[in-house]
């Protein structure tokens, strides 16, 4: 059973728009380093939505292709999930990923009925183990508990991740009648301590971009028990969590990977306004002054993530392909600061 951090992966992208796979691999390499337990690719924190379907099928076989190996002492960390249908599915399978994360379908507002039959259907049509994503701030549809628990006797259905509050309440009433085998996950970084101390199995988390080794430790102490090191960890992530969230992810946390120098500023928060990236900016900085989180590995910036200095470009607007937004005028280059570049190890 997958347990723990998982990460909610941000996709690298250029300026022109196209995905920047040398920056993706250095991603994965960066959280098997900080102790991430597990990967969802192309997620809504991934930017599913502007991706294509050959794009997409790419990620998840770059990412199962250049995690370690399952014999290794990292065994965790090639848990791949992916979010798709039928087909992003089928390809998951392929290309060796753990688990597919398959949301309530949107717009259509199906019936619970609807629902159920949906996603037995995707169940039955690829064996890969699946995980369901209720999300009604997004698809305006909601699977209700009686259904999920319906869905839960599927075999092949081992979990649900839940992300809007009063949702998430509902899950916890019904978690003593599902399988034991089905594991829910919280998709809310703010709530996620209180809720594995419930019986979560982990995060599905945004937070973990940006601090992935303090978001680890936080959730092996939860589910080992640890009330006071987990409240400890969580307490100093608490800021993260509530500005990371200011305007639709992933405009902020896009911003704050690039901030810690992990990927550069193709496809960048536009709209992100500039108060708001100082108090966040704030959070990053105190948080690499505790050098449990947001430690970078500098290496990949000076060799497989190198990248010319970049033109500025014109003020944000949708560039034509998928929606993407094109970068904000900025200077070509982006530094850290000198308080955080200090602190972060040194290339090898």
């Amino acid at each position: 059973m997958l347990t723990g951090s998982i990460v909610a992966i941000v996709t690298p992208m250029q300026d022109d728009g196209r995905l920047d796979y040398p920056r993706f691999k250095a991603l994965i390499d960066f959280h098997i380093d900080q102790g991430t337990d597990g990967i969802v690719v192309v997620g809504t924190t991934g930017e599913s939505p502007t991706v294509d379907f050959d794009e997409h099928k790419e990620l998840i076989r770059v990412a199962v292709a250049h995690a370690p190996r399952p014999h290794s002492h990292r065994r965790r960390h090639r848990r791949q999930l992916h979010r798709g249908g039928d087909r992003a599915r089928e390809s998951a399978k392929n290309a060796g990923a753990d688990a597919s994360l398959s949301v309530v379908p949107y717009y259509n507002k199906p019936t619970q009925e609807g629902l159920y039959r949906h996603f037995r259907s995707i169940a039955e049509a690829v064996e890969i183990p699946l995980i369901l994503y209720n999300v009604p701030g997004r698809t305006v549809a909601d699977l209700s508990n009686e259904t999920t628990l319906r869905l839960a006797q599927i075999p092949n259905i081992i979990g649900i991740k839940g992300r809007d509050r009063q949702r998430r309440a509902r899950l916890r009433a019904a978690a003593p009648r599902r399988p034991r085998i089905f594991a829910i996950y919280s998709g809310d970084d703010a709530s996620g301590l209180a809720l594995m101390l419930l019986g979560f199995k982990g995060i599905i988390s945004v937070t973990a971009n940006v601090a992935p080794r303090l978001m680890h430790e936080m959730c092996a102490a939860a589910l080992s028990g640890e009330l006071n090191k987990a409240r400890e960890a969580h307490f100093k992530l608490l800021g993260l969590h509530t500005k990371l969230f200011v305007e639709a992810n992933p405009i902020p946390v896009k911003w704050a990977v690039a901030q810690l120098g992990l990927i550069g500023t193709g496809h960048p928060p536009a709209a992100y306004a500039a108060f708001e990236r100082q108090e966040l900016f704030s959070d990053l900085t105190r948080l690499s002054r505790n050098r449990t989180a947001c430690r970078t590995l500098r290496a990949y910036n000076a060799s497989t993530c190198a990248t010319a200095a970049r033109p500025a470009v014109d003020p944000p607007c949708l560039d034509g392909r998928a929606g993407r937004l094109s970068a904000w005028r900025r200077p070509a280059a982006w530094p850290l600061p000198d308080d955080i570049v200090e602190l972060l190890p040194k290339a090898a």
